[in-house]
């Protein structure tokens, strides 16, 4: 509709110059007869339209090219041409105008090619406005990637592949830099890379949503931190092992792992293959913090009173002794050895008891006292080790050590 708005009155100028230059003619030719050449135009309904525009055109034509008054040859019954009652020299302007192209064809077709834009500000009906269909806008700033997935393909395809957006997000910077990586060109290669490592498929998208950020890494560094813990006698699976349990792993320098590495064969006295099986179990090691873990060794030392030899079997059998809580290892330490009365040497031997809940210890302890069944020597008779007192399900306890029922357990728990 808007185009058509814009051509008619380029079709209205044209006709009225047409009208300019053959309106001499018809006086020249009509004379006095001007009211009788608006007769012969047709009073029928007109066409709406560009129809409009064309029927203008013919009628003007029909009237300045025919004459306005009857012929003799009319009046006798014969008819001729009009073009023959015309004088010689409007004759000849005729002929020269009627070698012109056709208007029908030629006006309409001129200028479509350079028709101006459609404005911004141009009014339009109300049935194109309900056409439009309007793209929704990527925001500028937002604080999820939700708002974003349905615009970036990097960001669907890592949902796709399992990833958790809405935990990436949590993490300092990470949207940002997803939303600039493409995914074939920065992320498909490392893909490529932890599948070759030994993550395996299924481990990539909660692997990826606990650190989005390796996706950032150089892949020629990644492949040098690999090829130094091989060099350090890791087998495949167990760099597969370590990585995937510490996925901020291979986001240390070769230098940063040497030290860890040798910082725990020092401080703990360890060999090179303790240490090695010490990191394999518990990887993040090698990641986290440094100040907790010589702090809870100050702690076993000072506080707890374990020699040097006994804290290294310790944390050999139970690496994560020396990333627990303070606080807890004392007080689970306390109520073993001056509730209970386990001697140190003990809990050397069954240092898996300090990763129990004390909740869990006290309990069945209470229950064996109640019962008269607390014997934790083993050269008396009855002895419990402190292995079956923690690490046996609630019914084989009652069953096998407390030699009671489950109900009785229960029913003693309540009394607490």
């Amino acid at each position: 509709m808007a185009v058509w708005a814009r051509q008619v009155p380029r079709w209205c100028c044209l006709l009225n110059t047409t009208r300019a230059v053959e309106f001499p003619r018809r006086l020249r030719s009509c004379g006095s007869t001007a009211q009788a050449c608006r007769e012969f135009a047709p009073l029928a309904v007109l066409p709406a339209g560009k129809e409009v525009v064309l029927w203008r055109l013919q009628a003007y034509r029909r009237v300045s090219v025919g004459s306005c008054s009857p012929s003799d040859s009319a009046k006798d019954g014969s008819f001729s041409p009009p073009e023959s009652n015309l004088p010689s020299p409007i004759k000849q302007e005729e002929a020269k105008a009627e070698a012109l192209p056709d208007l029908n064809a030629k006006l309409l077709n001129e200028g479509w090619d350079d028709i101006p834009p459609s404005s911004a500000l141009e009014e339009i009906s109300e049935e194109e406005a309900v056409q439009i269909i309007a793209e929704p806008l990527l925001p500028l700033q937002s604080s999820t990637l939700r708002d974003y997935v349905d615009h970036s393909e990097t960001l669907a395809k890592l949902v796709h592949l399992g990833v958790d957006l809405s935990q990436v997000e949590k993490r300092q910077k990470a949207g940002q830099l997803l939303l600039t990586l493409d995914f074939e060109k920065d992320i498909k290669k490392i893909l490529l890379f932890l599948k070759d490592v030994g993550v395996e498929d299924n481990q990539l998208g909660p692997f990826l949503t606990k650190n989005p950020y390796i996706l950032g890494e150089d892949l020629e560094a990644l492949e040098t931190r690999v090829a130094y813990l091989k060099s350090k006698k890791f087998g495949k699976s167990e760099i597969a092992q370590m990585v995937s349990r510490a996925p901020y792993l291979l986001l240390f320098s070769v230098e940063r792992l040497d030290n860890r590495l040798g910082f725990f064969k020092n401080e703990l006295g360890l060999s090179v293959k303790k240490t090695k099986d010490l990191v394999i179990r518990l990887p993040r090691l090698l990641t986290g913090k440094l100040e907790p873990v010589k702090e809870n060794l100050q702690v076993c030392q000072i506080e707890l009173g374990f020699q040097r030899n006994e804290i290294q079997q310790i944390v050999y059998k139970t690496p994560k002794i020396l990333t627990a809580s303070k606080k807890r290892l004392k007080q689970t330490f306390d109520y073993l050895h001056n509730i209970m009365g386990i001697p140190h040497h003990m809990l050397t031997r069954f240092p898996q008891v300090f990763n129990s809940k004390l909740l869990r210890i006290r309990e069945r302890h209470m229950f064996l006292v109640f019962l008269g069944r607390a014997q934790y020597d083993p050269a008396q008779p009855s002895y419990i080790s402190l292995d079956q007192l923690v690490s046996l399900p609630d019914e084989v306890f009652c069953t096998e050590i407390a030699k009671a029922s489950i109900q009785d357990f229960e029913n003693f728990l309540k009394t607490l």
